[in-house]
């Protein structure tokens, strides 16, 4: 009896996509640079949602997030969606979840209850019980925290108990908030710290001994398995320990820059980036939480430079982890029977266009996400691969190696005949949402092959730019003249893209 193909995804969070050794030669990734080069590199892979629970929604729905209803961080995603693990139990396999999970809210109330919120998630005897089902996972060992975040409890804990850091709570922000907390500071989007955590302790190693874990006991049970390994980092804030903290020299790093004059012809939030004390108040609105990248990005260079130093040392960190990954499945024996994905949830602004972390700016260092794909003998080795990738596509697609028929409800695309290097592309285009707040901070991006355009709800001004000619986007052709036809056609062509992506949940199967 031949064996369904494991299905491994590997996950960091808001990650550039340029932060890969294979294309970046300042940063050190020897285990991602190997899965590039026994699999494909994909370098038009976007985010559906250029926030974390969104995106990671889609992931395992196949949905957008206008359609499994998670249309931003804060809001949950309800638990009656069907998600693509559901299938992958249906089918004899085990699902299984370790890591970050983020579907849901760090509060309650009734109707959009949470487990993701305190007192709840450090409430170790909670989760010592909790091991699912949850969203299709029949296995689930999870965190919510980055970094040394007050969030930090659930499984991680209890891991790191049992490695024998009973004073765990010592190395993160207290909870409740106390103002006189050690590791208060700037640093959650501005320069570094030096996390004194012992460095074993990790979380990125949770996760990747976790991962294994897991792995050997589906091989054990001799069932296939979906299993997500999902990395917390390199989220800010910028904290982490030794050795890993210096291996980056601040000075040999290259920061992203603003040029001077490129927010002029830009919708207006981005000018109130450059401004020491902007008011961002018309966009705040009932229903409306915390508008990420709403305030101040001006920042010195020495303070991105250590910034990126610190993010650069937790990629470095996680591929250390991706190595343990992959020695374990050749370990097994199972390296050709496994599809291996690696990708991030969403980009990350390290100072390009003047900019940090995430926002409602929907430059290609927050949309692009890095994406690689492997499978001995399916995937074609050393292969770079242009054609368009989208979050919305690896539910199907994972279920189409597998062999499990795709259900009409989900709106990716199967994406395996250009994985396998069959054709060269099956997608024309990427949509983008991002709904920050309920009606003043709600956009949408359309992405094709040279160019990408964005419009803006109940707004006249928008973005066009040209990413074959001016691929570092500093000229927004929104209202060119001499891109009047193009845009024209790009309206059109993005009126195309809502209506194509319409579901298809139930078959039409009569004629009345």
């Amino acid at each position: 009896m031949i064996q369904p193909p494991n299905i491994l995804l590997i996950t960091s969070d808001q990650q550039h996509w340029d932060t890969l050794g294979v294309t970046n030669p300042r940063i050190k990734t020897p285990n991602l640079d190997r899965l590039a080069q026994e699999g494909v590199r994909f370098t038009r892979a976007y985010c559906v949602n250029p926030t974390c629970s969104p995106s990671r929604a889609t992931m395992i729905t196949g949905l957008y997030p206008a359609w499994h209803h998670c249309w931003a961080i804060g809001v949950k995603l309800p638990e009656d969606v069907p998600t693509v693990g559901d299938l992958f139990q249906e089918h004899g396999y085990n699902s299984i979840l370790i890591g970050k999970a983020h579907f849901q809210p760090l509060a309650s109330e009734p109707g959009s209850e949470s487990i993701e919120r305190q007192p709840i998630l450090r409430d170790l005897d909670f989760w010592r019980e909790f091991h699912g089902p949850w969203y299709g996972f029949d296995h689930v060992e999870t965190g919510r925290m980055h970094g040394h975040e007050s969030h930090a409890g659930q499984h991680y804990a209890l891991w790191m108990e049992e490695k024998g850091l009973a004073n765990w709570r010592d190395y993160f922000q207290q909870w409740p908030r106390d103002p006189d907390d050690k590791y208060a500071g700037p640093q959650y989007t501005r320069s570094a710290m030096l996390w004194d955590l012992p460095e074993e302790y990790h979380h990125t190693h949770w996760v990747g001994e976790r991962t294994v874990a897991n792995i050997e006991r589906s091989v054990e049970e001799g069932k296939p398995f979906f299993l997500w390994s999902s990395f917390f980092d390199p989220h800010p804030p910028y904290v982490l320990p030794e050795p890993w903290a210096s291996m980056y020299d601040p000075e040999e790093i290259e920061p992203g820059r603003y040029v001077e004059g490129e927010f002029d012809d830009m919708p207006p939030q981005y000018a109130k980036t450059r401004e020491e004390n902007p008011d961002f108040s018309m966009y705040h609105e009932p229903g409306g939480h915390g508008l990420h990248g709403y305030h101040s990005h001006l920042h010195d260079e020495a303070e991105i430079r250590q910034s990126m130093a610190c993010y650069y040392g937790m990629m470095s960190l996680i591929d250390a982890e991706v190595g343990r990954i992959l020695d374990c499945l050749d370990r097994l024996g199972i390296a050709e029977n496994t599809l291996v994905v690696f990708s991030t949830d969403h980009g990350h602004f390290l100072g390009h266009h003047g900019l940090i972390a995430k926002g409602a700016f929907h430059y290609e260092d927050l949309l692009r996400i890095p994406m690689l794909a492997r499978q001995p003998g399916v995937i074609p080795a050393g292969q770079v691969s242009e054609s368009l990738q989208s979050h919305v596509d690896w539910a199907p697609t994972f279920l189409s190696a597998a062999g499990i028929p795709v259900p009409g409800l989900m709106q990716g695309v199967d994406q395996l005949p250009v994985w396998r290097g069959e054709v060269d592309d099956v997608r024309q285009h990427c949509l983008i949402e991002n709904r920050h707040n309920p009606t003043t901070v709600h956009l949408r991006t359309l992405v094709n092959d040279r160019y990408k355009l964005t419009a803006y709800r109940g707004a006249a001004y928008g973005e066009l730019f040209d990413l074959q000619q001016d691929p570092g986007e500093l000229t927004n052709r929104w209202d060119d003249p001499a891109y009047a036809g193009i845009k024209s056609a790009l309206l059109l062509e993005f009126v195309q893209a809502e209506i194509e992506r319409e579901p298809t949940r139930m078959p039409r199967i009569a004629g009345a």
